[in-house]
């Protein structure tokens, strides 16, 4: 059986913001496949086929990973320093979307290695507005590091 191809892995604990997210992106068929993962340690544990997530295909990686700084057990920004330092995903973009506007978060999501930090427009139109654009960016115009 062939692994689906997850387009983009989205680690957001707010349900609400998760499919706000998701409906953006999938609006104009933008991307076909979204894993969500509500915490660090779930997001973790699927990237490294670790705990309920032992023996997944970790060859079949996300192409671009959304990832919320202020979440429950482990942190978006522990996530992001050991996304970026092992080798199997350091390759793999991830845009930290998050509502905190504190400059040491996004100095250390840029030191850490996050590819694009963007703070969450309050408002719904204009959240999905952006969430759209980022879909259209990261998975039709940039090109991947192979």
């Amino acid at each position: 059986m062939k692994d689906i191809e997850i387009d983009i892995l989205l680690i957001e604990d707010n349900v609400h913001d998760a499919e706000l997210t998701k409906r953006a992106l999938m609006k104009d068929n933008v991307v076909r496949h979204i894993t969500h993962l509500k915490n660090g340690e779930a997001a973790l544990d699927f990237l490294f086929g670790e705990g309920q997530y032992t023996g997944r295909n970790t060859d079949n990686k996300p192409k671009v990973i959304l990832l919320d700084l202020k979440m429950p057990k482990v942190s978006g920004l522990e996530v992001l320093e050991k996304i970026k330092s092992h080798e199997l995903t350091k390759k793999i973009p991830v845009l930290v979307l998050t509502s905190s506007k504190e400059h040491p978060d996004v100095e250390k999501s840029y030191l850490l290695g996050a590819n694009s930090y963007i703070i969450k427009p309050v408002d719904f139109d204009n959240f999905r507005k952006a969430v759209n654009e980022l879909g259209i960016y990261w998975m039709h115009i940039s090109q991947p590091l192979l």
